[in-house]
Parts: structure tokens; sequence; C-alpha cells
């Protein structure tokens, strides 16, 4: 009897001792039996439409407000962050979000790469190095770019392997520099996932990524899953979504679909409508984004 008590005392000794290496661990490490799928994913804003006449302490003091922890800067806009800021004013951009709650997720670019002419095709590929550099002096981490169209009387083919190709020259590229380039689902026949799988086939690195867009082309054909699936391989860390609570896109199923796949970038908010009050909206659909997100995690 007292051989097992004995060995009772030293078993629980055995379990304290465990609980407080346990203890010291990296949350991380602790947790990683437990964390839910999708938990990785964060809500963020293009400013596109609802932010495009902020100027950054605008957008830092409202995204803010709105738990909003993430921008892409979208091009042209009030932010003034383009590429002919000095060095100085670079920094100065740097230093204002990182000294807030707010994270730069990386420039928004309207560069292609389906032209016929070389010499401007050339021209864009070198102006997407340009808008790289910009990202990473100002503490970005990428730049989207488009597929913008087939231009008439080049074999679709051959403007898909065109475009392909290019984002592996940019792909090299942006990974030399810590970025990445991140290929928004844009145009009106590129758009079509079957045309953006193509694409990418060229792209040898992980360079180069597929930011998926919520257009109602992604339903065509065999439907929103087959073609997610088409290209899910292909995600970087950016994803674009629309008002979440808008229309009649499948906004669930594809929180459904990333939460499964166990997701780990950022769903940012390209919104189109015009409300009165932008932070008021940004508030409602991060709560609708939160109850999306609970659902997708409760289906598994």
């Amino acid at each position: 009897m007292r051989e097992l008590t004995e060995q009772t005392r030293r078993n629980f000794i055995r379990n304290i001792s465990l609980l407080g290496s346990a203890a010291l661990l990296p949350g991380s490490l602790m947790s990683c039996n437990s964390r839910i799928p999708g938990s990785g994913m964060k809500l963020g804003l293009v400013t596109y439409l609802w932010a495009k006449d902020w100027d950054i302490p605008t957008i830092i003091k409202n995204c803010t407000e709105a738990n909003i922890p993430g921008v892409e800067l979208r091009v042209e806009h009030a932010h003034g962050v383009t590429l002919d800021l000095t060095k100085a004013e670079r920094e100065e951009v740097k230093k204002q979000f990182a000294g807030s709650a707010v994270e730069i997720v990386g420039m928004g670019t309207n560069q292609d790469y389906h032209h016929p002419d070389p010499q401007k095709l050339k021209e864009s590929i070198d102006t997407t190095k340009k808008w790289l550099q910009l990202s990473k002096d100002i503490g970005g981490s990428g730049v989207k770019v488009k597929p913008n169209a087939l231009p008439d009387g080049v074999p679709k083919e051959k403007t898909l392997e065109q475009i392909g190709k290019a984002l592996n020259e940019l792909g090299k590229y942006a990974l030399d520099m810590g970025q990445l380039i991140r290929l928004e689902v844009h145009g009106s026949e590129t758009q079509q996932l079957p045309n953006i799988k193509t694409i990418m086939d060229y792209v040898e690195n992980n360079g180069a990524t597929v930011c998926w867009n919520s257009n109602d082309q992604d339903l065509d054909g065999q439907g929103l899953e087959y073609n997610f699936n088409l290209v899910k391989d292909r995600f970087g860390d950016i994803c674009h979504v629309r008002e979440l609570n808008i229309g009649d896109y499948p906004y669930q199923q594809l929180m459904d679909l990333f939460v499964k796949m166990d997701y780990n970038g950022w769903i940012l908010l390209e919104c189109r409508t015009d409300p009165a009050d932008k932070v008021a909206a940004l508030k409602e659909q991060r709560q609708v984004w939160e109850e999306m997100i609970t659902n997708a995690q409760s289906k598994l």
C-alpha cells in the first residue's frame, strides 16, 4: 500500500512539474492543439471608396475606432502615398502607421501585363517594381496588381502565358525584397477562375499570389467551391470582399471555405456603397464578419 502511495506521489509531482514547464512555453505552442481554424484571419480595409478622401491621420483614427487593424492603400487617393515620395516622406508614412494600431498591408495598384506592345509591358513591369520598393519603404508587405483584359486579335492562351510569365518575374523580384505580388481576380474575361489558374500555372515561385476578389463570376461553371479550389493553393495573404450584408454573393459560404482551409490572411473590405457615416458602416461590417466566422467555425 505504501509502495502504491509513493508511486502516486511521484506521479503527482511529475504532473505538477510538467504543468509548470508548460506555463513557460510560448502561447502559440501551448494553444496549438486547441487553435480553431480560421482564427488567424484579420479584417482590413481597402481605401477604395470608403476611405478615398481620408489622409493618413484620418485613416488611422477611423480604422482604430472601428477596430479595423489593416489597410491596403489604393493609389491616387487622398492619403498621398505615391511613387514620388522622398526617402524622408516614406519614412514619415512608415512612422505614422508603426506608432498606431493600424498596419499598412500594402499598395493597391492598377498595373497589368496583358499588353501586346512589348514596350508597354516592360513599362508596367518596371513600374510595379517601383511600387514594390515603395511598399517596402513604408512598411507594407506587398503590391496588388491586375490581369485586366484579353486583347482582340491575340490568342487567349498567349496572353495568359504572357501575364503569368510577367508575374513569375515579379514574384522572384518581390521575394528578394521581402514582399509579395497579389494578383487580384479582375477583368472582364481574365477574372474567370480557370483563366486565373492558367496564369498562375506559369508562376514558379511563391512571390506572386492570388487575391480572391468576390466577383459574381466566381459562381460560374461548377460553382463557388469548385472555382475556389482551383486557386486556393496559390492564395497569398489578402482577399477582397464587398459589403458582407448587401447583395446576393454567398459570403457565408466563402467564409466557410476560408475557415475550412484555415486561411491566415487579411479579408479586406473593398466596399462600393456611400454611407454617410463610414466609421459606423465599418463597425457594422466588423460585426457581420465576426458572426460569419463564428458560424463557419461552428460547422467544423
